[in-house]
């Protein structure tokens, strides 16, 4: 064999290792371009990192409105001790000589105990109502039976 075809045998060995070379970089950039496919879309809005980006957005819009919330849920709650949320009704026969308890004691209290008792009491005649407040409880005028009754039943105790 003389130098000539030495040379062209390397090189024809060459360019066969160049062409498988080439072949297993074109599959290899093949599978880069079907997965870099799969992350962007037809258009821009739909690729893979504008989609992170507005779900980034979003997150942090949803955490923006749980402060807001919380904000609103406490003064809520504030607002809710306030409230009057404490009811109960005592009947009873003012005078021996009615029936159907007509007369009634109302305590209408919130969270602290204060507000106010109703008091109705029915006679033959007439109807008389009463109002007196209440703090903590208690009251700075004197309370019958049936209103301390009704106190104690909107304060959830047994009377």
């Amino acid at each position: 064999m003389n130098s000539t075809q030495i040379m062209s045998l390397a090189a024809i060995v060459i360019a066969a290792l160049a062409l498988i070379f080439a072949l297993y970089s074109q599959v290899k950039f093949s599978r880069l371009r079907r997965e870099l496919d799969l992350l962007q879309g037809p258009d821009d809005q739909s690729t893979f990192v504008a989609t992170v980006a507005r779900h980034i957005d979003h997150v942090d819009a949803l955490r923006e409105d749980i402060v807001v919330q919380r904000q609103v849920i406490s003064q809520l709650q504030t607002d809710l001790r306030d409230a009057i949320r404490h009811v109960a009704v005592v009947r009873y026969d003012a005078f021996g000589d009615m029936g159907g308890r007509y007369s009634f004691s109302l305590a209408l209290l919130d969270d602290d105990g204060d507000g106010l008792v109703l008091s109705a009491i029915h006679a033959r005649a007439d109807t008389r109502a009463y109002f007196k407040g209440v703090t903590g409880g208690a009251s700075d005028e004197p309370l019958s039976p049936e209103e301390l009754r009704a106190v104690a039943l909107a304060r959830g105790q047994d009377a």
